[in-house]
């Protein structure tokens, strides 16, 4: 059966980006119909980008504060599950300025991926459920760079040093949500953590790295084993390698492990090529 979904994987820096858009201009290029969706895309299908979740009196009182905005959020506000649902990052990007600041700080702390954890992978897996059968009615093929692993990953182990085998069940829950789509994996592999990632902060803005830093020793795993700085990060990297190994082990779909440790594009393109020219090109 020709996958609905395709999931590209991997740790930062190692390339996945790259390897997602090739994946798309390869089916686009063979004339088949093919939908990208980027990491941080605020329309994403299937995961939740910039989104709050509020129960009915968070959100009313909220609306108590957002002033002369009260009507914007009343119409952008999406109900799903039972659910009230505040795309605010989309709110942002089209008020601009109107948008308050403190109103932005204040909404964020209600943003599903700074929940705890096991409201998250409820709302979360209940999502990529609803994705799945809305897809698997359509003749598209999804591209997904990032969310079905590492979202997971990053909430469990980075972020509330959850135990392994909570990332691996959030995973397999995701898995099961999409089983319809015949989803595919690719996952893009460095063997040396430590220079592909340090390739990355080169690359990147000061800003990315920053936040990145911060992010991965600040709480969860990094603060629990005292680590810090690049050095500190690099380590948490090291030890989110080994989960999503563990992961990917557990899954139950079809999964291609490419190595990417030369970044060589011309290779790395062939190796995709090889990958989806039976599951595609050939069913054409």
């Amino acid at each position: 059966m020709k996958p609905k979904l395709i999931l590209i994987e991997g740790l930062p820096g190692s390339g996945k980006s790259t390897t997602a858009r090739l994946v798309h201009e390869i089916l686009t290029d063979k004339g088949m119909d093919a939908e990208l969706y980027m990491e941080g895309n605020l329309d994403h299908p299937a995961d939740y980008e910039g989104v709050a979740f509020f129960t009915e009196t968070e959100f009313e009182e909220l609306l108590a504060e957002c002033g002369d905005l009260r009507g914007i959020f009343q119409e952008k506000a999406m109900l799903k599950s039972g659910r009230l649902l505040v795309p605010y990052m989309k709110l942002k990007e089209e008020l601009g300025h109107a948008f308050p600041d403190d109103l932005l700080v204040r909404i964020s702390r209600n943003d599903i991926y700074e929940l705890p954890f096991q409201q998250n992978v409820e709302i979360i897996t209940d999502s990529w459920k609803e994705f799945a059968k809305k897809a698997a009615a359509e003749e598209q093929v999804y591209v997904f760079e990032c969310c079905f692993i590492q979202n997971p990953v990053t909430i469990g182990m980075v972020k509330y040093g959850a135990l392994e085998q909570a990332s691996i069940d959030y995973v397999q829950k995701l898995a099961k949500a999409v089983e319809p789509l015949h989803p595919l994996m690719i996952y893009v592999k460095q063997k040396d953590i430590e220079t592909s990632f340090r390739k990355a902060v080169a690359e990147r803005p000061e800003d990315w790295f920053k936040g990145f830093v911060h992010y991965y020793t600040s709480q969860g795993y990094g603060a629990e084993n005292s680590l810090n700085g690049l050095e500190g990060t690099i380590e948490v990297l090291k030890v989110r390698a080994q989960l999503e190994n563990k992961i990917l082990d557990h899954l139950p779909i079809p999964i291609s492990v490419l190595d990417n440790s030369q970044f060589d594009l011309e290779v790395h393109r062939k190796l995709i090529e090889e990958v989806l020219q039976g599951l595609f090109i050939n069913s054409q």
